[in-house]
């Protein structure tokens, strides 16, 4: 009797602990279930604004922004879904193996992720203005995804409402087709430690629709389509004091004509249709006037960007919150209002 009594105890802790083990695996998936898919969290991106010349400065207060925590709630309350923050992690890491990001600015940008995540806004934090890996991009690969796993790293347990963005408009040495393995390898990094979120990935030749043809897709359904929008240059550029020859632009407007219009319909369509053919998602992540531009001018093309990109299901973020494309004064405490109305519609 004792021996069948110890078989029984037996096999009862064999179907005990599996029982354990399938509670623990049903668990587990219902937490990736959890998680949405990439055009779902696209939706839920819908209307986003840029904290531009902020994180991005080679030191926080150099380019006239410092992020508060106002700001925040300012943006949700205005009606946006989302912030992008754009974050240059290159002048904030070693530049010798293991090229460690200096702790006190990975908490900076964790309170902004932070503040976003109070106020009930999705973020989407990148690495941007790494200008060393643009013109040398063999000499700093190895830095660019040490930086990423240690990004990956440190937010792998913030929520799905966090997005990563890979990095902001390659150019220059980073070719269409050196990017594409860049992009593939910084993929690989961060899936290690976030195999859920989603990623957002755009093109070469400064993250515009030329070199759209050229972006070879990594095999992965979490991903997001990025493009940025400021056609016609000429005037959303105009006396830019960092683009050659600006000033002689000074002047020019955007009547919202028929072919001003059927332009941006066009290239629209362009993206539409490549998303279309990948099955991915499409997030505008950047898109404004410059502040010398004629004010009318602004928010005629600003209303027409917006309201094309939605019609297309693409999510956006307008570049930028508070400085020279800003619609936000932070002088007077106010918002630009016709700017504002038209990225928010009453």
């Amino acid at each position: 009797m004792k021996f069948i009594y110890r078989i029984y105890l037996f096999l009862f802790a064999v179907i005990f602990f599996a029982m354990c083990n399938a509670s623990l695996d049903n668990e587990e998936e219902a937490k990736q279930e959890e998680w949405a898919e990439a055009g779902l969290i696209n939706q839920r991106l819908g209307r986003g604004i840029n904290l531009g010349n902020a994180l991005e400065a080679p030191k926080e207060g150099d380019w006239g922004v410092v992020l508060q925590s106002e700001y925040f709630q300012l943006i949700k309350e205005a009606g946006f879904n989302s912030v992008r923050i754009p974050v240059r992690w290159s002048a904030h890491a070693k530049v010798d193996s293991p090229f460690t990001i200096d702790p006190s600015f990975m908490e900076r940008v964790s309170w902004a992720v932070n503040q976003a995540f109070a106020n009930g806004l999705l973020a989407v934090i990148n690495i941007h203005h790494y200008d060393e890996l643009f013109a040398d991009p063999p000499a700093h690969k190895q830095r660019f995804l040490a930086l990423w796993r240690q990004i990956a790293e440190h937010f792998q347990k913030h929520s799905q409402n966090l997005l990563f963005e890979i990095l902001n408009e390659p150019h220059d040495q980073l070719t269409p087709a050196l990017w594409n393995d860049y992009l593939a390898g910084a993929l690989a990094v961060i899936r290690k430690t976030n195999p859920l979120r989603t990623v957002i990935i755009g093109t070469a030749n400064w993250g515009g629709i030329d070199a759209l043809d050229e972006l070879v897709l990594p095999d992965d359904d979490r991903l997001i389509l990025t493009f940025h929008y400021y056609q016609p240059f000429q005037f959303t550029h105009q006396g830019a004091e960092w683009v050659s020859g600006s000033d002689a632009w000074l002047g020019t407007k955007w009547l919202g004509a028929p072919q001003e219009i059927q332009a941006i319909q066009k290239d629209f369509d362009r993206v539409s249709q490549w998303a279309a053919l990948h099955n991915i998602a499409v997030f505008m992540g950047e898109f404004g006037a410059y502040r010398k531009a004629d004010f009318a001018s602004r928010v005629r093309w600003t209303s027409t960007v917006a309201r094309e990109a939605e019609k297309r299901n693409f999510s956006w973020a307008y570049w930028e919150f508070c400085a020279g494309f800003g619609i936000y004064d932070t002088q007077s405490s106010s918002w630009l209002n016709d700017l504002l109305r038209a990225l928010i519609p009453r």
